[in-house]
C-alpha cells in the first residue's frame, strides 16, 4: 500500500471520529435547566419503563385486531402439480370381474396417471361462534388492562423522580451548610492563627481548630460528590443520558410543604389504580369463564370452493388450462356444524378454575382495601411526626447556633475558652445534620402519603 493512500485513509478514519463525536455532543444539551415539573414531563416522555408499558398497548391492540380477524371472511388458495413415477395399486376381489374366478382371490388396479394437478379456492365464514365474541369483549378488556399498567408505571415513574429531585434539593442545602461551616471555621482558624502568633492563644488550640477545619473541607467535598451521584440518579429516573448536564433551577423554599389538606383527605379505593387494575384482572376473570360455558354452544361456517383438477398421461397437457376436457373444475358451496358432545370434562373444569380464581380475585381485593386503609393511616402518622421533627430540630438548630454565636464572642473576649468554640460549632453542625435528615423525612413521607392516597398523578394529565 502507498504511503498516500495510508495517510488518505488514517485522515478519513480520524475525521469521522472528530464528527460522530461533534454530532453526540450537538445532541446533548450544555446544561439543561431543570424543576421538578419539568422533570415529570420529560421523565413522561422519555423514561424507558414508561415506553415499554406504551408498547404493551400497542401489543393489546395488535392482538384484539388479530382476533377480529378470526371472524371476517378467510380465503385461500391452493395448487398441487405430481409426477407419479409409481400409481398406487387398489386392491379389489377378483370375482368382480371374473365370476369364475377364486373367492379369495385378489387382483391389482391402477387409477390414476402419470401426471396430475389441483388448483382451488376455498372461503370460509363464520356465522355463529360464541367464543368469538365473549374473546373480542376480552380482548379490549385486555387493552384497558394494559392502558391501565401504564398508568400505574407513570405513577411509580412521579414517585421515583420527585424522591430523586427532593434528593438533589435537599443534597444541596445540605452543601449549603457545610458551606457555612467551613467559611464559619476557616474564620475561627485564623482568628487563632493571629492570636496564637500574639500569645493569646495555645498551640493546641491552633492544632484543635484546625483539625475541625480539614474536617469540614473532607465534608464540603463529599458533599459535591453527593449532588453529582443524587443528579445522576435524578437523570437516570427520568431517562436523560447520564453524560448530560443538569442544573435545579428551584430551591427547597420553592416548595409546597402544606399538609393540611391532603391530611383531611379521606381514602378513596377508586383512586388507587392499584384497585383499578385488580378490578380489571376480575373483569377479565369473568370473561373467560362465559368464553368457557359457551364453548358448549355449537359453531356454524359458510363454506365455499372452487377448482380444477387435472390427470394427464404427459407433463405438457399440464398447460392447457383453457380445456375443459384437461382441466375440468368443480363448485361446492355449505354450512359447516360443529356440535361439542363431550370433552372428558375438560370444559367443567376450566370453568371450576374460572370460579376458583375469581374467588381469589375478591380476597384480593378485600386485601387491597384492608392495605390501602392501614397505609393511609401509617403515612398520615409518619407525616405528622416527620413535620413536628422537622419543626423540632429547626429549633434546635437555631438554638444551636445562638450557643455557637455567644460562645465564640466569649472566646473573642478572652473568658471563654477554644474548646468551648469546638465543641459549639460541632454541637451546631449536629444539629444541622439533624434538621437536613428531618426535612427529607419530612419531603418523603409527604410525597408517600400523596400516593397512598392516589392524588400524586393529579396535576399530570395522562
Amino acid at each position: 500500500m502507498r504511503f498516500e493512500n495510508l495517510f488518505f485513509i488514517v485522515i478519513t478514519f480520524l475525521l469521522s471520529i472528530c464528527w460522530n463525536n461533534s454530532f453526540s455532543q450537538d445532541s446533548i444539551e450544555p446544561i439543561l435547566p431543570l424543576t421538578l415539573d419539568k422533570c415529570i414531563q420529560l421523565a413522561l416522555e422519555k423514561n424507558e419503563n414508561i415506553q415499554i408499558a406504551d408498547l404493551e398497548i400497542g401489543v393489546s391492540k395488535a392482538l384484539a385486531g388479530e382476533y377480529l380477524s378470526a371472524g371476517l371472511p378467510q380465503l385461500d388458495a391452493s395448487a398441487t402439480f405430481n409426477r407419479n413415477f409409481i400409481i398406487r395399486r387398489t386392491f379389489v376381489p377378483a370375482n368382480i370381474f371374473d365370476p369364475a374366478a377364486p373367492e379369495n382371490e385378489v387382483i391389482e388396479l391402477q387409477f390414476g396417471t402419470p401426471y396430475d394437478g389441483m388448483i382451488g379456492l376455498n372461503l370460509s365464514q363464520m356465522i355463529f361462534d360464541g367464543s368469538y365474541f365473549v374473546g373480542l369483549k376480552a380482548a379490549k378488556t385486555l387493552t384497558e388492562l394494559s392502558k391501565r399498567e401504564l398508568v400505574r408505571e407513570k405513577i411509580d415513574v412521579i414517585e421515583g423522580v420527585i424522591k430523586a429531585y427532593y434528593t438533589v434539593l435537599v443534597n444541596k442545602v445540605g452543601q449549603e451548610l457545610v458551606l457555612d461551616n467551613y467559611n464559619r471555621l476557616d474564620t475561627l482558624l485564623k482568628e487563632t492563627q493571629i492570636m496564637y502568633e500574639n500569645g493569646f492563644a495555645e498551640k493546641i488550640d491552633l492544632n484543635r481548630t484546625q483539625v475541625e477545619f480539614n474536617n469540614i473541607s473532607t465534608q464540603l467535598n463529599n458533599s459535591e460528590r453527593l449532588i453529582a451521584i443524587s443528579k445522576d440518579l435524578l437523570k437516570f429516573q427520568i431517562g436523560l443520558p447520564i453524560e448530560q448536564d443538569v442544573e435545579i433551577t428551584e430551591r427547597l423554599s420553592d416548595l409546597d410543604l402544606t399538609i393540611v389538606e391532603i391530611l383531611e383527605m379521606e381514602k378513596s379505593y377508586s383512586r388507587r389504580i392499584e384497585y383499578s387494575v385488580l378490578q380489571t384482572n376480575l373483569e377479565l376473570q369473568q370473561l373467560n369463564m362465559k368464553n368457557n360455558k359457551v364453548q358448549y354452544l355449537p359453531e356454524i361456517d359458510l363454506v365455499a370452493g372452487w377448482g380444477m383438477n387435472a390427470g394427464v398421461l404427459n407433463a405438457s397437457s399440464l398447460v392447457e388450462w383453457g380445456d375443459r376436457t384437461v382441466w375440468p373444475d368443480y363448485q361446492l358451496a355449505g354450512l359447516s356444524l360443529y356440535i361439542p358432545i363431550f370433552d372428558g370434562l375438560m370444559k367443567s373444569k376450566k370453568i371450576q378454575q374460572n370460579k376458583l380464581k375469581i374467588r381469589q380475585i375478591n380476597l384480593q381485593r378485600i386485601m387491597l382495601e384492608k392495605n390501602i386503609t392501614l397505609e393511609v393511616t401509617e403515612k398520615k402518622n409518619n407525616l405528622l411526626n416527620s413535620m413536628e421533627q422537622l419543626e423540632s430540630q429547626e429549633k434546635n438548630m437555631n438554638l444551636a447556633q445562638e450557643v455557637y454565636d455567644h460562645t465564640k464572642i466569649k472566646y473573642q473576649e478572652g473568658i471563654g475558652s477554644n474548646l468551648e468554640v469546638i465543641e459549639a460549632d460541632n454541637a451546631y453542625k449536629t444539629a444541622q445534620t439533624n434538621y437536613f435528615n428531618a426535612l427529607y423525612d419530612a419531603l418523603i413521607a409527604k410525597i408517600e402519603l400523596e400516593k397512598a392516597l392516589g392524588i400524586i398523578d393529579s396535576k399530570y394529565n395522562f
